[in-house]
């Protein structure tokens, strides 16, 4: 039996029918079609990150896993502005995972290492356009203050819309369950990675 953090890391020869859909789910849906900017599964096909624990109770697995596709493939986010929502959430909850993993599709979706190094030290960073340094502003206050005052959520729909917020409220929701999860579990990242945050 091979830990992953505290769980046991499932093998596909190891998953039940359940188990085995949740996980072509995962590995043949929307995230197979994307450019491939880190690996889901390691070399024995064993699932990387959040996805092991989904497997865990894969009635439940397979509405997070489709919640996340829909948030990652069908918002209304450009490319950019998804990854820096949520390289964002990542640094506020500290989760390497979510980093290590959205820091490769933030480069793939045009997001330069110095908008990267400011996303990840806190910093301003003046070649985000106005509504890319809004949603970082609103990832923290949803995420911290759980609420949009009057004003803010005003500027929000002005500047991003009622469909565009939505989706970010649903962003910062679903990675920061997973951001929960992969901390609760002590996923570790994949072999031979060294944690973003050191």
């Amino acid at each position: 039996m091979i830990d992953h953090g505290r769980l046991h890391w499932l093998a596909p020869e190891e998953l039940d029918d359940e188990q085995r859909a949740l996980y072509k789910g995962i590995t043949g849906g929307a995230r197979s079609q994307a450019p491939r900017t880190f690996s889901l599964t390691d070399e024995r096909g064993r699932l990387n990150g959040p996805f092991n624990a989904m497997l865990v109770s894969p009635n439940v697995g397979v509405t997070l896993q489709e919640l996340g596709s829909a948030i990652r493939f069908k918002s209304g986010f450009t490319g950019r502005a998804r990854e820096i929502a949520i390289l964002e959430l990542a640094v506020l909850r500290t989760s390497e995972f979510e980093w290590y993993a959205h820091e490769r599709v933030g480069l793939n979706a045009g997001l330069t290492h110095e908008e990267l190094d400011a996303i990840k030290h806190g910093r301003s960073a003046p070649t985000l356009d106005a509504a890319e340094t809004l949603i970082r502003s609103l990832v923290r206050t949803i995420a911290i203050d759980r609420d949009l005052d009057d004003a803010t959520f005003a500027t929000a729909v002005a500047t991003l819309g009622e469909p565009l917020l939505n989706d970010l409220i649903a962003l910062v929701g679903y990675y920061d369950l997973l951001a929960l999860s992969l901390r609760i579990w002590r996923t570790p990242l994949p072999a031979g990675e060294a944690s973003p945050f050191a």
